[in-house]
């Protein structure tokens, strides 16, 4: 996944990329910050009335431009007649050609935005499920054809349930954000500002005062302050109703995650069968060119020193010694591929010492912070070690700088490492097999990998991976 949030994420849930906080609205303070929060989800039905015209607009205009060309052509095609409806099929068509699957892609960056912000300020967890992104046209190519885009984005209900929530968000979601706005701003504006200028010694009359009947200034005044505490006290309860009704448009139903998540097991097992097997070829390849050639060398070098052991002691010593040398070679050989297989520190310490390890290790001055109370399973200490591994191979290859830092901890019952460095950013797992092959370890275990890498830096790379520790 390049970015975040990746559009094409198979599994995207809050808890695992932001620990929910709870309810943060109790007390004055709180409702101030819930008044707040409502003013800036204020921005996300105002862009997505303008992803809607995006999307929705080509479609229609092009559909309306059709049908009129059709009603009124006359029994033949005229350019003087007809330029208008022409002009709008065409416009229609290269909008829907160029914009659209742009808009699209930007539809579901909303609606992940959306959720993230309501677990974050709201305490309400939306989990949504995407389609995994097709392969491109090419082996080991990311760039899809039109169709294929089309068809990935289209055929995924998740789509249409974000572009639904389009148009909840832009009318009811914008009335529950605005009805606490509008009684602090119209109590401030229309009441308390009326009755302050209204008493002696303020510029009386610079804002007008309501017109009804008894608007003396301490009425002014105490009507201003009872609408800014109702919209004070309303906006908590404005927030998570939005948050709620963003939750009942934009989660799937239990029936069409289990379809994705079975989709998604199946694919992740073949690409675990598949890395399994390439994994097995490599130790193979690697004991039959190392330790096994040292081994028949050192066989052949035996059996020279046992027929010359009565004619030539001298020579069958030094050929001794030549084995003694190769079984060294062997067993260091050995040692290093049973190392890459199941790291001893791995298997005794746990993957918060044996990161710790790779730091040593590693040619760059790398920063370990964080703790683990317990141990998670091997399998997944495994995929995590390794993965760290990789990932301050990259950093010392190309990043271009000589620190990192690593935080491993255990939250909201999954596996969270990150890896940040402040280089020259750009990584793109497009580009090379070692972060794609990171995601493929992960995903056998439901672990998700996301990568955030700017131009010009800094990068971060966080592994999380749902397991209970021992």
């Amino acid at each position: 996944m390049s970015g975040y949030p990746a559009p094409d994420v198979i599994w995207y849930s809050p808890e695992r990329h932001q620990p929910p906080p709870g309810s943060r609205h109790r007390g004055f303070g709180g409702h101030l910050r819930a008044l707040a929060h409502a003013g800036a989800f204020l921005g996300l039905p105002l862009a997505g009335v303008i992803l809607l015209a995006l999307t929705v607009g080509p479609v229609v205009a092009g559909a309306l431009g059709l049908g009129h060309l059709l009603t009124h052509m006359r029994g033949q095609l005229s350019w003087n007649q007809n330029r208008n409806d022409i002009l709008g099929v065409v416009v229609g068509l290269v909008c829907y050609w160029a914009v659209l699957p742009a808009a699209l892609i930007a539809v579901r960056r909303l609606a992940i935005r959306t959720s993230e912000l309501s677990a974050r300020w709201c305490g309400v967890l939306i989990r949504q499920t995407y389609a995994p992104r097709p392969a491109g046209q090419h082996p080991g190519t990311a760039k899809l054809s039109y169709r294929q885009r089309m068809h990935w984005l289209l055929g995924d209900p998740s789509t249409w349930r974000d572009l639904a929530w389009l148009v909840v968000n832009a009318v009811v979601g914008f009335l529950l954000l605005l009805v606490p706005l509008l009684l602090v701003g119209v109590g401030i504006v229309a009441f308390i500002i009326p009755g302050i200028n209204a008493f002696p010694g303020f510029a009386e009359g610079a804002v007008p005062k309501p017109a009804f009947p008894g608007n003396t200034p301490p009425v002014l005044f105490l009507i201003g302050v009872g609408m800014v505490a109702a919209g004070t006290l309303v906006a908590p309860l404005a927030l998570r109703g939005y948050a709620g009704l963003a939750r009942w448009v934009l989660e799937p139903s239990a029936q069409a995650e289990l379809q994705l998540r079975v989709a998604h097991l199946a694919r992740t097992r073949s690409e675990t069968l598949d890395t399994g097997a390439a994994e097995l070829r490599r130790i193979e390849r690697d004991l039959h060119d190392g330790a096994q050639a040292r081994l028949v060398a050192m066989g052949l070098t035996l059996d020279a020193a046992g027929r010359l052991i009565d004619s030539d002691p001298a020579a069958a010593r030094a050929l001794l010694y030549e084995a003694r040398d190769a079984s060294v070679k062997a067993l260091g050989e050995l040692r290093d591929l049973v190392r890459g297989i199941h790291p001893p520190v791995l298997a005794d310490r746990g993957i918060a010492d044996a990161v710790r390890a790779i730091a040593l290790d590693s040619p760059l001055r790398v920063q370990v912070t964080g703790t683990l109370p317990g141990r998670p399973p091997a399998p997944v200490e495994s995929a995590a070690y390794f993965a760290v591994s990789e990932l301050l191979a990259n950093v010392a290859k190309h990043s271009g700088t000589d620190a990192a830092s690593v935080d491993v901890r255990h939250e909201s019952g999954a596996l969270r490492i990150s890896v940040r460095d402040n280089g020259d950013g750009g990584a793109d797992p497009a580009r090379g097999t070692g972060l794609r092959g990171i995601e493929r370890r992960l995903a056998a275990f439901d672990g998700v990998f996301v990568l955030t890498s700017p131009p010009g830096g800094p990068t971060e790379a966080i592994l999380e991976v749902p397991c209970a520790l021992s």
